[in-house]
């Protein structure tokens, strides 16, 4: 199955299970494939505008936030829009643990790449035994 506008329930549901996948390898590669090569992203107050800088971005995230798991959940989408919204785990050099909350807004281009995103993103403070987002699962992101 083709995961291109326009999307139904089945192939957005299925898309964002897609980039949670592909986020979740922590390969900067890969992920910016699943991008158009002229891609805009705004994340948190930071632009990024195409594939290098896609990937010198993610390389860089990866580099400061360690044991990083991403979970996503659709919210809503139309034709070629999908929105997300997301939480992550990780910890930085220090060992302090984060929980990033955040929604995502993806625009695609009719190959089913994504030409937008924009993120918006808040990081609170946990303690290791606070985590609840299991490495080893794909399920849903854990209710509060």
């Amino acid at each position: 199955m083709k995961l291109v506008p326009p999307f139904t329930a089945e192939t957005a549901r299925l898309k964002v299970q897609a980039a949670q996948d592909a986020w979740n390898t922590k390969d900067p590669v890969r992920v910016a494939g699943a991008y158009t090569p002229d891609s805009v992203w705004r994340n948190r107050s930071q632009f990024v505008r195409g594939t290098d800088e896609i990937v010198a971005f993610l390389t860089a995230k990866w580099e400061r936030e360690h044991e990083y798991v991403l979970r996503k959940s659709l919210w809503a989408f139309s034709d070629n829009r999908i929105a997300v919204r997301f939480q992550y785990e990780w910890h930085d050099d220090e060992g302090q643990w984060w929980r990033s909350y955040g929604n995502e807004n993806w625009e695609f281009a009719e190959s089913g790449l994504m030409a937008r995103r924009e993120a918006s993103i808040n990081d609170v403070r946990i303690a290791e035994s606070e985590r609840r987002v299991d490495p080893s699962s794909t399920d849903e992101i854990p209710a509060e």
